[in-house]
């Protein structure tokens, strides 16, 4: 068995338990996300707007990937374009 073969054997529950702590709170973490999001845009008087917009759209689709690959395995298909 090979360094990362172990590594993966031993953060496998670590990663179980992250993704049940991502799905149970997931709206409060959406919210954080969008909350810091607004702060820096803010602070940077809109500079960065597209970048920080990207940056929390990236964070919130491997945020809602890790809370819900135990419902079907495979990759969640983005949310509908509002």
């Amino acid at each position: 068995m090979g360094l990362l073969d172990n590594l993966k054997s031993k953060l496998s529950p670590a990663k179980d338990r992250v993704s049940h702590l991502a799905q149970k709170h997931e709206g409060k973490i959406q919210h954080g996300l969008d909350k810091a999001a607004h702060t820096v845009d803010r602070k940077t008087k809109g500079k960065y707007s597209d970048r920080i917009q990207s940056g929390t759209g990236k964070a919130k689709d491997a945020m809602g990937r890790l809370a819900h690959q135990d419902e079907g395995g495979g990759p969640t298909p983005p949310p509908p374009a509002s």
